[in-house]
């Protein structure tokens, strides 16, 4: 019976079912993970029904963006033992919670509050930090579901489920904007955060349900031949009179060989690794960065002039406005760049995944750290722009474009970099401990910013308003991805022929 029920499951059709449910699930999954990135919609709102401050504000963006990484390691273990689907569950639990509690929070406050409580902001910096965990166990779910089922397409699969996730706080913020907005009184955050608890949930409860890594295909189809001593099937009317060249023993040999002293890798073994630091380094100023800006993105707009209606002279377009179009273009640039990067790196640098039955021998065209160092080079433009080029709202989206494009492709080519040089096997594990960069990046950016902006603020409280606000915050930003670009450079000599 057992026999029956594992050659039924063998099918190809069935893991063709399968197959597109995962895919399913980790589409869905990565288009509702990206409920942080709105904060720039709900931050008017707590500035003027909560009465918070700009390091107030901060610190609650902080706790749903750099809170995604301390647990990183442990969710990418977790992948590495159990599977996406328990992380997908775990996903579902955090974000109901959090989402919900937040949104609890800012209902009980009344609307008369004339100063802010301080034990208010604590608790919705904790509530989104129970956010954050739902967000890194439901990115890696959708990554490494997609990478371990297309390991031969790692930076497609890679490409295509983060750039989902780049897409959704572009698809969340169409959803606010038509369903939960009104002409008058703006965007009723509570009831667009309570709708997302709802969803989220849903959403990863279906993904623990169908989210699994499949065995090869050759794997799953039975065979009825039997198999000499050395593994090879009985020769019939049908075998080739000549051998596959491509699967003889000596290259089988060789790859096994790496995988199992990969495999064997431990912790310790990666952090002695001179050239993983200089990686976290480079993770450290291009996503610590980029997120600084998508979390601060809001209050920069404010510090602006306003634009003028292109469609009247006298009309200016609100700042809530101009604020939603740039979040949309992080998404969107962030989205494109990833789309592009993932297809783009496979064809021009393929990656061997270190599996004997799935590694792939095509010509490297250029390495594969090209597009880490165009991140890089990207950001140092952005910020110079930034500091000699920037006067009013509408100047703003070149610093939205640049951003999103660097951290798309940064976090597009980062797991087919690590999978490169230290393997698939422990790849959850490896990738979760590179992304304690960004945990240390994204606060020491962010922070700079705050306290930049809260040094130029007026005496009575409010927004910050000139350039600045936020000049010398771009200005030292530049340094460090000039920095960057140098150790990318340092990299891609390192790791020549290898990535």
């Amino acid at each position: 019976m057992f026999s029956l029920v594992k050659s039924t499951l063998g099918r190809p059709y069935v893991r063709r079912i399968r197959l597109g449910l995962a895919c399913v699930s980790i589409a869905a999954n990565a288009l509702c993970a990206g409920g942080v990135f709105c904060f720039p919609l709900i931050s008017p709102a707590l500035v003027s029904h909560l009465k918070l401050t700009q390091p107030q504000l901060t610190t609650i963006a902080l706790a749903g963006m750099a809170g995604q990484y301390p647990a990183a390691a442990l969710v990418g273990k977790t992948i590495d033992y159990y599977g996406p689907w328990a992380c997908s569950l775990a996903a579902a639990g955090f974000f109901s919670t959090g989402l919900g509690l937040f949104a609890h929070e800012i209902a009980k406050t009344p609307d008369d509050a004339l100063s802010h409580d301080t034990s208010s902001y604590q608790r919705l910096a904790l509530y989104f930090f129970i956010c954050a965990l739902g967000t890194v166990s439901s990115y890696f779910s959708s990554i490494f579901a997609a990478s371990k089922n297309f390991p031969n397409y790692i930076g497609m699969a890679t490409g295509i489920s983060t750039a989902l996730f780049g897409l959704s706080p572009a698809f969340l913020t169409m959803l606010a904007t038509r369903y939960f907005s009104h002409p008058d009184t703006g965007l009723d955050v509570t009831h667009f955060l309570q709708f997302l608890a709802y969803m989220c949930g849903f959403v990863h409860i279906f993904g623990a349900f169908t989210m699994h890594v499949l065995p090869p295909a050759e794997q799953c189809t039975p065979t009825f031949l039997e198999a000499d001593p050395e593994g090879r099937p009985e020769p019939d009317e049908r075998t080739s009179l000549l051998p596959n060249k491509t699967n003889s023993t000596t290259t089988v040999d060789v790859v096994v060989t790496e995988d199992e002293q990969l495999q064997s890798q431990s912790t310790i073994d990666l952090l002695k690794d001179v050239n993983f630091w200089v990686l976290v380094f480079v993770a450290f100023v291009v996503l610590g960065s980029c997120e600084m800006i998508i979390s601060n993105i809001g209050t920069v707009v404010l510090s602006l002039p306003t634009e003028r209606s292109p469609m009247s002279t006298i009309y200016t377009i609100p700042s809530d406005v101009v604020t939603s179009t740039q979040v949309r273009t992080i998404s969107l640039a962030n989205t494109i760049s990833r789309l592009l990067v993932g297809p783009l790196a496979d064809f021009v640098s393929p990656v061997c995944t270190h599996l004997p039955s799935r590694g792939t021998f095509r010509k490297h065209l250029v390495s594969r750290m090209v597009f880490l160092t165009f991140s890089s080079f990207v950001l140092v433009c952005t910020y110079l722009w930034m500091v000699v080029g920037v006067r009013s709202q509408g100047a703003v989206s070149a610093l939205s474009i640049g951003a999103g494009i660097a951290y798309g492709c940064g976090f597009t080519v980062l797991p087919s970099l690590v999978s490169a040089v230290w393997g698939l096997h422990n790849l959850g594990r490896n990738y979760g401990i590179l992304t304690y960069a960004p945990f240390l990046g994204t606060p020491i950016f962010s922070y700079l910013y705050a306290f930049v902006a809260a040094g130029h603020a007026p005496a009575d409280g409010g927004v910050c308003t000139g350039t600045h606000c936020w000049r010398a915050t771009f200005e030292i930003s530049g340094v460090a991805a000039a920095l960057a670009l140098a150790a990318t450079l340092w990299l891609w000599r390192a790791w020549r022929g290898k990535v």
